[in-house]
């Protein structure tokens, strides 16, 4: 009898679970049209995991559903991982989108907010479309997701337009599988979304739609300031070739001299005030509109109120519909556009607050009815060696995770007091909160508060022990005690968490070991002094301080900081260099003063001894006469890189004090420097052989630790990293003398990254012991 060879299948049904980013960026209309183009039969749907699909047809269509699903997704998508499972055929006739179903405990990424797309743009400056001019146009490509989004499954119903019923011609769209606004969930039109409000005055009568807009841009073409209602949370806006209104606005806000940002009507506006290199255009023009550090043209045409003393501009592009609105012809094309809030407090998001707390600040208020369920302050991004360096890691990125090189326990980081932000950590993920402020006063408190049960809802995480900065007097660290709950709570040294980030966002395996560079302003130590310069040979587990910047007295501490002239008075004593009366730092202080800080550093008394970069390079910007007073963190040493000129130049001397941990003298530095001075050299001369000097000084501290410990790969964190001119010079130098160089691309190196290395170390040092 005659073997019958086995029959080819004719129809497969498979089921499949993405996860990633699959909520909110049209992921579900995609599959819905892959589906039905290739012939198949099943359903798609979000749960609180991502989402889930069944297809059936036949294996070759079902292979090429596989294929385009992985290789084409839409373009704001991004597939963490698919499951797919087998399962007999029930043969189907019809493909359908199926209602969200929520699952307990699973949670799937979300989607930043998104600035608006092309598309969008085009039907929103067509006077023959029915959006002509509407300020909340968007579609399934952009517009907003992390700041509406109330819960998941990502549906309607779960965010802030809930209040908003879509009129037929919207209801339409929503359901149209060919249309870009299919399941489009934040989609509305003039007829039935969010309105435009403007009120010249609390008391004011309220103008709405066209006329809001219209009265708005009067306001700013003719000097005003008006507080703008924007994706995150408030602006204040007004014209930054005003100086009037500029320095209005500065004195109001009692912002000192601290940059303003800037929005840019469109490149030509940027290129005509900035320079601008390919990798800087690519990232001020993508989805995520960063604002991004440019090096200020001379002839730049701006206010010299937006950034005194400042040789960058910190410029972004319109990224929602109405930013594009306020650049109407004939109206400025460049607007400063800063967080509205008072000086150290979080952003203004809510509509009471606006009015309440904005009243001394702003002349008007352009709002709309769209409620924001979660505030998010404006990412701030430098270009590094062609990528991204972040510095404030907020809109546009948050909440997208970080991805973990090995799962951790549920946890809760709370990072620092300056340029705050936590992070909830989970299996695989870190997702880093938006930034939240400078953990100083309660108002940030409570925001933090808000947003650590919005992400713990969200993310359906509950963490299992805590982790915070050993420092006793941060905010962050006192309400982790508090809510410790009979958990773990991890106090983790400022400085290993600074470079445990580092390790985590390039996926270190969790027994790797590096050289740390640690480099910042301030961090408790170990000891009780203030670090900030510091060798660590360091893993996720523990790490080793093998050497520092040689300890000086800070007299009265961190309330020096503000008074550059005094940590330089304390720098020169330190070395041994008298304080004459042609020294800058010297001039600034009154004699009464000297006086008795000359009694503080002799006796030591209300002294701190810190071994910080940060403050050496305020001293050094301080005896150059940089800056003797500053209004906001970093001022001098931001104003010191920008005399540097030369990058060969000759690096001044210094030396390395053996000892268990080795001690960087940098007395014979800054003796030399106060030379060159007095002999007249050029600031751009000095502060070029400075930051050699500090390049040459990173280069011996890693060539002791590899000597000492055999490793090669060299991390680089801490906020005096933000410095480029330093970065690049350290970068080279280490490269030139054979090391692997780590440096941040997905959070940042000052504080604000801090809470993911505070999160892996807690995590790690918890499996151990358990």
């Amino acid at each position: 009898m005659p073997t019958l060879s086995p029959q080819p299948q004719t129809t497969q049904r498979l089921r499949l679970h993405v996860h990633g980013v699959v909520q909110g960026v049209g992921f579900r209309p995609f599959v819905y049209n892959l589906a039905v183009s290739l012939g198949l039969t099943g359903f798609v749907g979000n749960d609180s995991a991502g989402v889930y699909l069944e297809i059936e047809g036949a294996p070759a269509q079902v292979q090429a559903f596989q294929d385009h699903l992985q290789s084409d997704p839409p373009p704001l998508s991004h597939i963490e991982e698919l499951s797919v499972t087998a399962l007999e055929p029930v043969g189907a006739v019809s493909f359908e989108i199926v209602h969200s179903a929520a699952l307990p405990g699973a949670s799937t990424l979300i989607s930043p907010d998104v600035a608006v797309c092309a598309d969008c743009l085009r039907e929103m400056r067509n006077p023959a479309d029915r959006r002509f001019g509407y300020p909340f146009i968007n579609c399934t490509n952009c517009g907003p997701r992390f700041t509406i989004i109330r819960d998941l499954p990502y549906d309607r119903p779960q965010t802030t337009m809930a209040g908003f019923t879509m009129c037929p011609a919207c209801r339409r769209e929503y359901d149209d599988p060919a249309d870009r606004r299919f399941h489009a969930q934040p989609n509305a039109c003039p007829v039935c979304g969010p309105q435009l409000h403007f009120l010249a005055g609390i008391a004011a009568t309220p103008l709405i739609g066209p006329a809001a807009l219209n009265a708005a841009l009067h306001a700013l073409g003719v000097g005003k300031i008006v507080a703008v209602k924007g994706l995150g949370g408030y602006h204040l806006a007004c014209d930054a070739r005003n100086e009037s209104a500029v320095a209005l606005l500065r004195e109001r806000k009692r912002r000192g001299g601290k940059p303003f940002a800037l929005m840019a009507r469109d490149l030509a506006v940027v290129r005509a005030t900035a320079l601008l290199d390919p990798a800087e255009e690519r990232l001020i023009s993508g989805p995520e509109r960063p604002i991004v550090l440019l090096e200020r043209l001379p002839a730049a045409d701006v206010a010299p109120s937006v950034a005194p003393g400042n040789g960058h501009l910190g410029i972004m592009l319109p990224y929602t519909p109405l930013h594009h609105l306020l650049f109407a012809e004939h109206t400025p094309s460049l607007l400063v556009l800063t967080s509205a809030n008072d000086a150290g407090e979080p952003i203004v998001y809510s509509d009471g607050d606006a009015f309440t707390q904005l009243a001394s600040l702003a002349d008007a208020w352009l709002l709309h009815d769209r409620p924001i369920h979660l505030p998010a302050d404006d990412s701030v991004i430098r270009v590094f060696e062609g990528q991204e360096l972040p510095v404030r890691r907020s809109r546009g990125y948050a909440p997208f995770p970080v991805r973990l090189p090995f799962a951790i326990p549920p946890v809760l980081a709370v990072g620092g007091e300056l340029k705050s932000t936590f992070c909830i950590a989970n299996g695989r993920y870190a997702y880093m909160s938006q930034h939240i402020g400078d953990m100083a006063n309660l108002e940030t408190l409570e925001a933090m508060e808000r947003a650590v049960t919005h992400f713990a809802t969200i993310f359906r995480t509950t963490p299992e022990l805590l982790a915070c900065d050993t420092h006793p007097g941060y905010l962050s660290a006192q309400w982790a005690a508090r809510h410790a709950a009979g958990r773990p709570l991890v106090a983790v040294q400022h400085h290993h968490a600074h470079i445990a980030a580092l390790m985590a966002e390039h996926g270190l395996p969790v027994d790797a070991r590096v050289i740390g560079l640690s480099f910042d302003g301030t961090g408790y130590g170990d000891d009780g002094a203030i670090w900030g310069g510091e060798l660590l040979l360091a893993g996720y587990i523990s790490a080793e301080r093998l050497g520092h910047l040689a300890y000086v007295p800070l007299p009265g501490g961190d309330s020096s900081v503000k008074r550059p002239y005094r940590i330089a008075l304390a720098h020169l004593h330190a070395a041994g260099i008298p304080w004459d009366s042609d020294l800058p730092p010297v001039i600034a202080c009154a004699p009464v003063e000297r006086k008795v800080l000359a009694r503080q550093l002799e006796s030591g008394f209300t002294c701190v001894p810190t071994s910080s970069m940060g403050r050496l390079f305020d001293a050094v910007a301080a005896l150059l006469g940089v800056r003797q007073v500053v209004s906001y963190e970093a001022q001098a040493a931001i104003e010191f890189e920008a005399l540097h000129r030369y990058d060969n130049a000759a690096p001044y001397p210094f030396e390395l004090r053996a000892g268990a941990p080795l001690r960087v003298d940098y007395a014979p530095l800054l003796h030399a420097l106060v030379a060159d001075m007095r002999a007249d050299i050029p600031l751009g001369v000095i502060a070029s052989r400075f930051h050699s000097s500090i390049a040459a000084i990173a280069v011996a501290l890693a060539a002791h630790a590899r000597e000492r410990s055999g490793l090669n790969c060299v991390a680089l964190s801490g906020g005096v990293f933000q410095n480029i001119v330093l970065l690049r010079l350290v970068a080279t130098g280490l490269r030139a003398a054979g090391f692997e160089v780590l440096v941040h691309r997905k959070v940042p190196p000052n504080d604000g990254g801090l809470a993911l290395g505070q999160a892996m170390i807690a995590a790690v040092r918890h499996q151990q012991r358990g």
